[in-house]
């Protein structure tokens, strides 16, 4: 905790921590508050916080913006398409994504659908 300008400013892990007490079985929202030296209502302002996600810190880094990096072949992509058409063969590329905790390559066409449900589930 920290006090500015007479204010106490509590971490987020200390809002998380005084929250998720609050929602043990049989704890009292007034009783942890005046544990903690809290208003109530603060403490409901957090609890609604808590629920909408701002106390995860997994979940706003799943959401961030990450840097991309896009490459260019020799070839242009319409000489590519010409190709693929001409001669019946259907191009195949890949996909190279790295979450941090897990890795994933996608190769040939990929479903679109397929490849957001797949990073979705590897998000969580």
């Amino acid at each position: 905790m920290e006090i500015r300008g007479g204010k106490r400013y509590r971490t987020k892990e200390e809002r998380r921590q005084i929250v998720e007490e609050t929602l043990r079985p049989g704890a009292s929202v007034s009783q942890v508050a005046r544990a903690h030296d809290i208003n109530t209502n603060q403490v409901f302002y957090w609890r609604r916080q808590y629920r909408a996600g701002w106390f995860d810190e997994i979940a706003r880094k799943a959401t961030a913006l990450v840097p991309v990096k896009v490459v260019r072949s020799d070839k242009s992509l319409q000489a590519r398409s010409r190709e693929t058409k001409g001669n019946g063969s259907d191009h195949r590329g890949s996909i190279d994504i790295d979450l941090g905790h897990a890795r994933v390559r996608i190769e040939g066409a990929a479903d679109p659908e397929c490849v957001r449900a797949a990073l979705e589930s590897l998000a969580r």
